[in-house]
């Protein structure tokens, strides 16, 4: 599968004000924010301060939000279509998993500073994301730790969600490839 380069993805949104052919109003992202894990404990305020650090992102079908051996300055939570992790071998990609709205993404780059294993893809048209810059989140841990704190739990639930789909589906794929071992 050839690899699309890392294009320039439209901003739609930086913090509330909104740009972009396609808009997305203030109060449907705080809609969609107040129905995800993140901000179950947050109130109405919290949840639009939060919004306050984030920047809202759009990318079509096969465009490549980070790439392998980049370091994470974003953590992504994905809005509206999906966003597959895809390793690549010898010019041939793999998916490994896809991830869709109120997803998080580019975890452990961002939090550990190591190179990303892994190729960020769109695989829908019209694909957005919430970005949270590195410097964003230094800003809000000062600012409104009880957000932040919120966001790194959010953040550890998806981690844990996501290695237990991996690990399923490689357990179901030892399975059927060398049976049940009895």
């Amino acid at each position: 599968m050839p690899r699309n380069k890392k294009s320039p993805e439209k901003v739609v949104q930086t913090g509330l004000r909104i740009k972009g052919k396609r808009k997305i109003k203030r109060l449907d992202l705080a809609q969609f924010m107040g129905h995800q894990y993140l901000c179950q404990s947050l109130t109405v305020p919290e949840i639009k301060r939060l919004l306050k650090y984030l920047t809202l992102r759009q990318f079509n079908e096969g465009d490549i939000l980070a790439d392998i051996g980049e370091v994470g300055e974003a953590l992504y939570l994905v809005v509206q279509g999906e966003i597959a992790l895809v390793v690549a071998e010898k010019k041939k990609e793999y998916e490994i998993v896809r991830e869709g709205p109120g997803e998080m993404l580019g975890i452990m780059s961002f939090f550990d500073r190591k190179p990303r294993s892994v190729r960020l893809v769109a695989r829908a048209p019209d694909t957005q994301v919430l970005r949270l810059s590195r410097a964003m989140y230094k800003r809000m841990k000062v600012e409104h730790p009880f957000i932040a704190i919120n966001l790194v739990e959010h953040a550890l639930i998806n981690l844990d969600c996501l290695f237990r789909k991996v690990s399923n589906d490689f357990a179901q794929f030892a399975h059927h490839l060398y049976g049940t071992g009895k």
